[in-house]
């Protein structure tokens, strides 16, 4: 497909690992009790403080909010056949497509995240509301690339002029 020159797989097998490393440090937390503006096993996470801690410990810096999370990386179609592990899913309530809640996905139609109903990090399905408050599943952003993980923490991590 005119790629033929690059060495895809193993930047492929880089970034795989780097998702791989997100779902097991993601799933470590489960457990941890919520806090809003929680940002460490010891104090507790709130969701988004939950993400950036996991993806700080892989030296991928993300800003502090839900919705600042919300328009990093790359967008992904909203279809579960096309997420991968590491993608952040993105949540919010109404109409209006705000965000106010993001978790991993960890794969097999689930994710983890900081659940202030749960009062703790807990993992779900995504098929259906975490909470009784009905907080919809807006989109994912893909943090993690399919090929070269460290142009994707590159992107990540280099201000936004309104440009890609």
């Amino acid at each position: 497909r005119g790629q033929d020159s690059k060495p895809f797989a193993t930047y492929s097998a880089s970034a795989q690992t780097l998702r791989d490393s997100v779902v097991q440090l993601a799933r470590a937390q489960v457990g941890t009790r919520y806090r809003m503006g929680g940002q460490s096993p010891e104090k507790g996470f709130d969701c988004s403080g939950l993400v950036t801690y996991v993806m700080s410990a892989l030296d991928l810096r993300l800003p502090r909010t839900a919705k600042q999370q919300a328009r990093q990386g790359l967008a992904v179609t909203r279809d579960t056949s096309r997420l991968l592990p590491g993608d952040l899913l993105t949540f919010g309530k109404g109409k209006k497509g705000s965000v106010s809640h993001v978790g991993i996905y960890i794969g097999d139609g689930k994710y983890v995240h900081a659940s202030s109903v749960a009062g703790k990090v807990i993992e779900s399905s995504i098929d259906r509301p975490f909470s009784p408050l009905i907080k919809i599943w807006r989109g994912a952003r893909r943090i993690l690339a399919l090929d070269d993980s460290a142009t994707v923490a590159a992107m990540v991590v280099a201000p936004s002029k309104g440009k890609n």
